[in-house]
């Protein structure tokens, strides 16, 4: 069974940087896609980022060029690197992959 969990979360300043992590159990991290999305107040699981098994990765438009998403294959773990965040970018952000998801993490951006 497949299980996530997010970590990294917290408050920032506009114009700031986090790095959120989400560790991955159960045998399907090699093989599957790895998915970011967020809660905001306007938008539930809006689709961040993804990262594939070969490292391949997509990103929501609205976050291209300021966020990256990475995988640690020894740690069974996946980044995502948020710099210059805004306040739209504040939500709890979820990893997801298949039908499994992650509890969330709370991301705040003060203006």
């Amino acid at each position: 069974q497949v299980q996530l969990e997010e970590s990294g979360g917290g408050l920032v300043q506009q114009g700031g940087s986090l790095r959120l992590s989400c560790v991955v159990s159960g045998t399907t991290f090699l093989n599957d896609p790895i998915n970011w999305y967020r809660d905001t107040p306007r938008v539930r699981r809006d689709w961040v980022a993804q990262i594939t098994n070969r490292g391949a990765t997509t990103y929501a438009s609205s976050v291209r060029g300021r966020f990256t998403v990475s995988r640690d294959f020894t740690e069974k773990t996946v980044y995502l690197w948020m710099n210059n965040l805004q306040p739209d970018d504040t939500g709890v952000y979820h990893c997801n992959t298949g039908e499994a998801w992650g509890p969330g993490t709370q991301v705040t951006v003060s203006s």
